[in-house]
């Protein structure tokens, strides 16, 4: 079994996949853009910042906050691991809102 070039794309999109069963999941790597940031002296990781979508029924209910609550709880492993995810940039939104922000009728 070869071992995964991304680990840490991996464990966020098995995380997120098994807790909120998204309807749209969209996970993009930009540690390259902040490689040379202070912060990262050091760092060999290439898996730090990233940018995720979601969309799910488990979010009806929720405020934003709650909703990024229940992420940053779901990756608290990979958020506090020595060189594991630094930045998270979330959009969390249910179907409907999806629907509206993308502009297609409910």
């Amino acid at each position: 079994m070869t071992q995964s070039m991304t680990p840490m794309e991996d464990a966020i999109r098995s995380k997120i996949t098994a807790r909120l069963n998204p309807s749209t999941l969209e996970i993009k790597n930009n540690s390259h853009l902040h490689s040379h940031h202070r912060a990262m002296a050091g760092s060999t990781s290439k898996e730090t910042h990233f940018e995720v979508l979601i969309t799910s029924e488990e979010f009806k209910a929720l405020s934003q906050v709650k909703r990024h609550q229940m992420v940053y709880k779901l990756l608290g492993d990979e958020l506090a691991a020595q060189g594991g995810i630094h930045a998270l940039e979330l959009t969390t939104w249910t179907p409907e809102q999806e629907k509206a922000k993308r502009g297609q009728s409910a």
